[in-house]
């Protein structure tokens, strides 16, 4: 599976931004998606997660209530929307794909993308 990311940028505290992803090869309903970050000198972490129905999700308590994972299983793609970001969501946000959507809330991470930078500073 291949996966490219978009949408990443430099905001203000509060701002929204939303990240997509178009994926490639494979079968895209058979996977669950989602997506980690890696924050400057700290290890890549679990943000999100769909499965591949979309009927279930799974977040980080750190993004509980402001992200929103989404999927479209007819063009392929895969949404993160960031609402009320803070300076600490500051990160290289990567698109990913496994098993289920629970196996990449316990990081089982089959595909990643390459990543698309979001940075939020005053």
């Amino acid at each position: 599976v291949q996966l490219v990311e978009s949408g990443g940028g430099f905001v203000e505290p509060g701002a929204s931004l939303t990240l997509s992803c178009a994926a490639s090869g494979g079968t895209f309903t058979s996977y669950g998606v989602g997506w980690f970050r890696q924050a400057p000198g700290k290890e890549r972490e679990f943000v999100a997660a769909m499965s591949q129905t979309g009927y279930r999700t799974y977040y980080a308590d750190s993004v509980k209530g402001r992200f929103t994972v989404s999927r479209d299983n007819t063009r392929n793609t895969i949404s993160l929307q960031m609402d009320n970001l803070k300076p600490e969501d500051t990160a290289k946000y990567f698109c990913v794909t496994g098993q289920s959507g629970s196996a990449l809330q316990n990081n089982a991470v089959d595909s990643w993308g390459q990543g698309t930078e979001v940075t939020v500073s005053s």
